[in-house]
């Protein structure tokens, strides 16, 4: 029953003080027991002293260590004094000082020495925990907090972080986790425009980004390939010409993502065994949803926590027939890698998003479902932000032999959307993911806003001609609801990114419904533009609708609209003499017209399910933008997950500057600086101008030492700062600091005008003069009191807060003011009068550091009565001091054997 307690568990048992056990000693205990006349004995190997050394015991065992019995929380003391100890504490120290309690008792429970091998933000599963030390840990925090924590309290707050505020607002007696109320702010909200925020995608042909996408349609390209090689389909034996041969497929050629099966696990904590399990589509909307939040300017771990919403769309569940997954391998997480209900809680699990979690198949209207969902849910307040959009990865080719019996496919793999030469779809795969948000959000949080939804609707063919036929009239319902939604007129709208498949049926059907709502009561001179983004990419199923929206969007931004490729003629299937539509056969300038650009977007699912949305330009808003950075150092910050990774980053952000000269460096920092997330791997790029930071970046995709880049990971320790002493002053210190920065400037002033009070001249002058009186030892304590100081609030002032603070010689002065030892006035009388008293002292003294140990420098001193050990600063610096003449023949001495002559504080 014990045989799979690991080290670990062993360890955690000594620990409470209950011994292994060995064969013989079991043994030899069970045959005690039987001789003995009692109804209940428990065999067991206790140590005593152990079980003192854990503090207090269960009342079960007190009686055999004497210690203090474990009480009850309403009979303890614990919540009483961590309260008062808190409240003791400036409010937003608070949080970290029941952080450290935590990850302290934490770390005890698993056996380690120190707090810091409890990482605050990983699960309590991740650093170890299982269900017994679970309740280990809640007992500890009990004892400690006087609180009645659950003994589910590591599943509920599952990271120390989380757990330290739920402890804290039961200490203070606050409401923890309660739910705001959908009050007038979400009634206001029911009409509000929803905006796209951010956009992330990975179609056919290499496009992984929206501007890949955009590449690929301005340059009339396609991505359409041949069947993948590495899916274990028989590429060969899957062909035939013949379109009634059963298990076949007249085609080769499809929209394919042919890196689906790259993953990077670890990014996101995955485990190898788990990676294999799942499905690729789950694994691919995890990195589109992390990449549109950054591309929104939003670090992804900022919302954990947060009502965020994950709306996507998914068809397919046949990764779960592969061969590998039935070897046992991946036992355990079968089921969890190819639910589909799992794909949006996958999401929301890894980016910690507490908002409404859905994942929606009604086939390839599927991504344009979530996004009415999402704004749906976002106007009436169930989430404050929501990611929508879908996915398609085909784990087997079963889809092509479907629909190769039904006739429905194109034999050259290509769509040709309302064309004359249309002879049917072509299946494609890919991921789209957009960032939504309430408009007003949108502006409040200075978020660049890509496009406005306006309106939008969703409906069903109900009884059609034929379970999957499309229906006409349902179209044109779909079409006026989204109008009436959006409160627009069909002559609002300039253009449709059609559902568009290329089938001789579904297209004349859905060219019908457009010319009966968007063709009619239009100007003569402006047609109802058609296109459609399945010409470039094949039929991306649950991903196209949302492939449609982002080239919507992407036209806006570059007022293009982008030609619908394979089209030889209109289709003769359909009168389009009925009303004022025009096929986009060539690219046409998207112009304004006096008011905003305006494009409605369709699918139309297998099932029967319609979804037809209303995109519209924004208004124009001052962007953001970082302060004018005059002439200074610009940083460019990198990190990732690991020293590889970071080297890959370095390579793209290098790529990208050597492609962009016309950047900007400050705005290309400040984008790094606030919009990237920050991981363990980090590496600082220095320079003035944008080819010295390019080289940088270089530099460090390289893995070569450079100057102006600093490269490593973060000790988990706190943070302390040290406050050099005297000898660090040099003319026009803080000056360039004082013109860049407003915040420096101030402090820097208030503190030269107390000092100027008992100085002979004002300190300012002194700094900005030369040197020789700066070096009097008065105006270099005081000049160096003013910026150190100054130098302090501009780094709090960007979040730098340190625990810890110490100095050297004057920065001991400084280091004692900004920790609120004294206020300024008694700080800068205490500094003026320090730099007097030390100037006043006799001259023919000098002091010298010197590269040696304490018994070197002892044995150079030998005799000499005027000259003394000053300081040993560690095993090989120390310091002497005395008569200056006896110091330099001392100095001259050492520096044969190696001394380095040093400045004196």
């Amino acid at each position: 029953m014990t045989g799979s307690l690991g080290e670990a568990d062993l360890a955690r048992w000594a620990r409470a003080g209950i011994r292994a056990l060995s064969d013989e000693q079991g043994l030899a205990l069970f045959d005690a027991a039987v001789r003995l006349d009692q109804s209940l004995v428990v065999a067991a190997r206790l140590d005593v002293a152990a079980m003192r050394a854990a503090g207090t015991v269960s009342p079960l065992l007190s009686g055999l260590t004497g210690g203090p019995v474990r009480r009850s929380a309403a009979t303890t003391a614990g919540e009483g004094d961590l309260a008062a100890r808190l409240a003791a504490l400036p409010i937003e120290e608070r949080h970290s000082a029941v952080l450290e309690l935590v990850r302290a008792q934490a770390a005890t429970v698993l056996g380690h020495t120190s707090a810091v091998r409890v990482d605050a933000d990983a699960t309590f599963r991740d650093v170890g925990f299982d269900s017994l030390t679970a309740v280990e840990l809640r007992n500890r925090l009990t004892a400690e907090t006087g609180l009645h924590l659950p003994a589910t309290l590591a599943f509920d707050y599952p990271t120390s972080r989380s757990l330290a505020g739920f402890v804290l607002s039961g200490v203070l007696g606050e409401q923890a986790d309660e739910a705001p109320a959908l009050g007038s702010a979400a009634a206001d909200a029911l009409d509000e425009p929803i905006a796209i925020v951010g956009m992330g995608c990975r179609y056919p042909g290499g496009v992984n980004s929206p501007e890949a996408l955009w590449e690929l349609l301005a340059d009339g390209s396609e991505g359409v390939t041949e069947f993948p090689a590495d899916r274990g389909w028989d590429v060969a034996g899957l062909y035939d010409p013949d379109r009634l041969r059963p298990g076949t497929t007249y085609t080769r050629h499809g929209g394919f993502l042919l890196d689906a099966a790259e993953f990077d696990a670890g990014f996101f904590g995955i485990s190898p065994r788990e990676a294999v399990a799942m499905d690729p589509q789950q694994r691919l909307a995890l990195e589109t949803a992390w990449e549109a939040l950054e591309r929104a300017a939003i670090v992804p771990d900022s919302l954990r926590g947060s009502a965020t919403g994950v709306y996507l769309g998914l068809m397919y569940h046949d990764y779960a027939t592969q061969t590998a997954l039935k070897s046992g391998d991946s036992d355990g997480f079968n089921g969890t890698g190819n639910y589909g209900s799992v794909l949006t809680g996958r999401v929301s699990y890894a980016l910690g998003l507490e908002g409404p979690a859905v994942t929606v198949d009604t086939a390839c209207s599927s991504s344009l479902v979530t996004v009415h969902l999402a704004a749906q849910a976002l106007r009436s307040g169930e989430c404050s932000m929501a990611l929508a959009g879908g996915v398609t990865v085909m784990s087997t080719p079963e889809v092509f032999v479907e629909f190769s019996r039904q006739g429905g496919l194109a034999a050259d793999g290509r769509c040709k959307p309302f064309s004359e030469a249309a002879d049917g779809t072509s299946w494609g795969e890919g991921a789209g993911v957009l960032v939504l948000e309430r408009l007003s959000d949108a502006r409040r949080h200075g978020h660049q806003v890509l496009a406005v939804l306006r309106g939008s609707a969703v409906n069903q063919d109900g009884a059609s001609n034929g379970l999957t036929a499309p229906n006409g009239p349902s179209q044109q319902r779909v079409i006026r609801a989204a109008l009436a939604s959006a409160r627009l007129s069909s002559a609002d709208v300039d253009v449709v990114e059609a559902h568009g498949t290329g089938t001789r049926l579904g297209d004349p059907i859905e060219a019908q419904a457009l010319l009966a709502t968007y063709g009619q009561d239009r100007p003569s001179d402006r047609p109802l533009w058609l296109g459609s983004v399945k010409s470039n990419i094949g039929h991306t199923q649950a991903a196209a609708g949302v492939a449609g929206i982002i080239k919507m969007v992407l036209a806006m931004r570059h007022g293009l609209l982008p030609r619908t490729l394979h089209v030889d003629a209109p289709s003769s299937h359909v009168d389009w003499s009925s009303g004022a539509v025009q096929l986009l056969t060539e690219t046409v300038p998207w112009q304004a017209n006096g008011r905003p650009r305006r494009a409605g977007v369709s699918s139309f699912g297998i099932s029967g399910t319609n979804a037809h949305l209303i995109l519209e330009e924004p208004e124009s808003v001052s962007a953001v933008k970082p302060d004018e950075v005059r002439g200074g150092v610009v940083p460019w910050l990198l990190s990732a997950k690991s020293a590889e990774a970071l080297r890959e980053q370095a390579v793209r952000l290098g790529q990208w500057a050597t492609d962009q000269p016309e950047i900007d460096p400050a705005r290309v920092g400040w984008a790094l600086a606030t919009s990237r997330s920050v991981f363990e791997h980090r590496a600082v790029v220095l320079g003035h101008n944008r080819q010295t930071l390019v080289d940088g970046v270089h530099a460090v995709a390289q893995d070569r030492p450079s100057a102006g880049v600093v490269t490593g990971s973060p000790g988990s320790a706190r943070l302390a700062v040290v406050f050099s002493g005297q000898g660090s002053q040099r003319p026009g210190m803080g000056a360039g600091l004082s013109a860049a920065f407003p915040v420096f400037a101030e402090a820097f002033d208030e503190v030269c005008a107390e000092l100027d009070r008992h100085l002979s001249r004002p300190i300012r002058d002194v700094i900005s003069g030369g040197p020789d009186l700066l070096d009097e030892t008065v105006f270099a304590q005081a000049g160096l009191f003013a910026v150190q100081v100054a130098v302090f609030r501009l780094m709090v002032s960007w979040g730098v807060s340190p625990e810890w603070v110490a100095g050297h010689s004057i920065g001991e002065l400084s280091a004692a003011y900004v920790a609120g030892v004294w206020d300024l006035a008694d700080a800068a009388a205490v500094v003026t009068a320090r730099g007097r008293l030390m100037q006043e002292l006799p001259s023919g003294g000098a002091m010298a550091a010197l590269s040696a140990g304490e018994v070197e420098a002892l044995e150079l001193l030998g005799g000499h009565a005027a000259v003394g050990l000053a300081a040993v600063n560690g095993v090989e610096s120390t310091v002497i001091s005395g008569d200056e003449e006896v110091v330099e023949e001392l100095v001259r001495r050492w520096r044969e054997q190696g001394v380095r002559r040093g400045g004196c504080g």
